[in-house]
């Protein structure tokens, strides 16, 4: 039996690698401690009569700091540590609220209704963040126009789209293609700019045979190769990633769309990537079975997550330090890196090509023999299964979709729109079906088909939920083995009308 199937399926790297910012962190906290204490000593010392008193409480204060300190670096856990800055943080909101004691009584009335409004928009950012309340929108959802034939490709490109992403604040878009283009553009004002890769200028020179990448003894391309299969950018919009055939995630910086550093270390090609929200995390799965995970502040790697038999297809992560990833093995698995575990899905008969969060307990999948299934982490196996999901009929008379064979009913893409109960999946079937997300009985409604041509490898939705963003192409995302001629290569933006 291989070493990923004993009990412990969660590999890590030394102690010393993985935690080298966060014991940083700790010791800046600490010296900044040391100061005020040497200051409080410095004030201690009054006369020349109890310099030695004083001297003797001085080092005792500085042994017991350094005994804290020990500790600190040791011993703090990842909660003790956000424990002591929210404590630290109030008594400072409590320090600066006692200086002012002259106010008066309106004042106060004033602040406190504004104190209420502040605690009540925090906590309802924190049930959404969570998914214990949900913004009801698939509800208002209007029916789309069926003027639309599908071939609305705002953002072209020479070859198929393999992934698409948005910054949280919908403001810039991203989109890459099997011949390694990058595209960055302005959600408002449709301005575009192209990334450069660091040799593309000086390979401008050589003929384009020559630019082919080298195939190794089992066909498989070598290092070299632009083909991109994955994007990722962060919650603050700074850093994009990008991973592909050439085994590297490159990370770049989205202000001057400059390369910053390619991370090695994958022995096979890069398949998914994804941040943690509201940290500068970063994951990649790929094709080698493992999990990597990357610090883009610290440029450095932090651990390997080992548990799948097969290839790596796609990761997701919310605020949680938990990562949701599908594989060919018909397994979904989430990992939780701190108590370094995972749970692990099984599928149906099926590979499993696509999953997304909708909330820390829940999630959804597509496989390839076109079904979409909300599961739970409460049940092994899916709370709901939709089958046939891109099949011809399937949401009635309503659609009009082309015949598909088995290709095309491949369940490619799934997303859903942080925080609501509205999502969304794609495969080539021509049409991308929106999703009800059910509460009472958990389950999934089919709403709406947006038309669209060739087969959708990537999905995005706007957190507002304005709009949709589709990577379409004339083949699929991980393989050629279908092929629509009538498609176009691009990015779709259908906008959603709500009532």
């Amino acid at each position: 039996m291989p070493k990923a199937g004993r009990k412990r399926n969660v590999g890590h790297a030394p102690k010393g690698v993985g935690r080298k910012a966060k014991s940083s962190k700790v010791a800046s906290a600490a010296a900044g401690r040391d100061d005020f204490f040497a200051a409080e000593d410095e004030e201690l010392v009054s006369s020349e009569d109890e310099q030695g008193d004083q001297r003797r409480g001085g080092a005792n204060r500085e042994e017991e700091d350094e005994e804290e300190n020990d500790d600190l670096n040791g011993a703090e856990t990842a909660d003790e540590k956000r424990l002591r800055l929210a404590k630290a943080y109030l008594d400072r909101l409590r320090a600066a609220a006692e200086e002012d004691q002259d106010i008066d009584d309106e004042r106060e009335e004033l602040e406190g209704r504004r104190d209420s409004l502040v605690a009540d928009l925090l906590k309802q950012e924190q049930l959404e963040e969570s998914g214990r309340v949900q913004r009801k929108l698939a509800a208002r959802v209007l029916k789309p126009s069926t003027l639309s034939d599908g071939n609305n490709v705002s953002r072209r490109h020479r070859q198929s789209v393999t992934a698409i992403t948005l910054t949280e604040d919908d403001s810039k878009g991203f989109a890459a293609s099997k011949d390694g283009l990058i595209v960055q553009w302005n959600i408002e004002t449709g301005q575009s700019d192209m990334y450069v890769w660091p040799n593309q200028e000086a390979a401008s020179s050589v003929p384009v045979s020559n630019l082919k990448p080298k195939r190794g003894k089992k066909g498989r391309k070598e290092q070299g190769s632009r083909h991109v299969l994955s994007l990722a950018v962060s919650s603050d919009g700074r850093y994009l990633a990008s991973g592909g055939l050439d085994r590297s995630v490159h990370l770049w910086d989205t202000r001057n769309r400059e390369h910053i550093q390619a991370f090695a270390g994958h022995r096979g090609a890069v398949s998914s990537l994804v941040f943690r929200r509201g940290t500068q995390q970063l994951m990649s799965g790929s094709f080698d079975r493992t999990i990597k995970l990357w610090s883009a502040d610290d440029r450095s790697y932090i651990d390997t997550l080992f548990g799948h038999q097969s290839e790596v297809l796609t990761l997701d992560c919310l605020r949680q330090e938990r990562l949701l990833s599908a594989g060919r093995d018909r397994t979904l698995r989430i990992w939780k890196i701190p108590e370094e575990t995972q749970l692990v899905f099984r599928g149906h008969a099926a590979s499993l090509e696509c999953c997304c969060f909708i909330s820390n307990a829940e999630f959804l999948s597509g496989s390839d023999d076109g079904s979409v299934a909300l599961w739970s982490t409460m049940r092994k196996k899916p709370v709901f299964l939709a089958k046939n999901a891109h099949e011809n009929g399937f949401l009635g008379a309503h659609t009009s979709v082309h015949s598909c064979g088995a290709v095309e009913s491949w369940v490619g893409a799934v997303c859903v729109c942080r925080g609501s109960d509205l999502a969304a999946s794609g495969a080539g079937d021509g049409s991308i079906r929106l999703w009800a997300i059910e509460e009472e009985n958990r389950s999934l409604r089919a709403l709406h088909s947006l038309p669209v041509k060739g087969f959708v490898n990537s999905l995005a939705f706007a957190y507002t939920g304005r709009f949709l963003l589709a990577g379409v192409g004339q083949e699929p995302r991980l393989g050629r083995w279908g092929r629509n001629p009538e498609a176009r290569n691009g990015v779709v933006m259908h906008k959603i009308d709500y009532s």
